[in-house]
């Protein structure tokens, strides 16, 4: 059974931080590539970033040079640190895992991340 666990998100001021995790069971980590997503209320979900089996990293232009992500294997964890947080990043995070052999793909539950003063 897959699961995809995120982690990390609340509440952060204008120009904050906050580190979000996602920890992955069920699969073999290293054969996925993994990403992040968010959906804000009453829009579609959007990438924000990606990062590979071979850890190249692919990021939406709205979150370049304030987000970075990046993946443990040794504990199936895929991590998005963000800096310098606005409130158009408010949003539900999603984690996402996609196959590489096959394209099967797996979404996390979601984590709530509100930036306000």
């Amino acid at each position: 059974q897959v699961q995809l666990v995120e982690s990390g998100g609340g509440l952060v001021q204008p120009g904050g931080s906050l580190r979000l995790s996602c920890a992955a069971s069920g699969i073999i980590f290293s054969d996925y590539i993994m990403g992040w997503y968010r959906q804000a209320p009453g829009k579609q979900r959007d990438l924000v970033a990606t990062i590979t089996t071979g850890s190249s990293t692919n990021y939406a232009d709205s979150v370049k040079g304030r987000f970075t992500i990046s993946r443990d294997n040794a504990k199936n964890t895929v991590y998005l640190q963000m800096n310098s947080l606005q409130p158009e990043d408010t949003a539900v995070y999603y984690c996402q895992c996609v196959r590489v052999y096959n394209n099967r793909s797996y979404w996390g539950q979601g984590t709530q991340v509100t930036v306000s003063s």
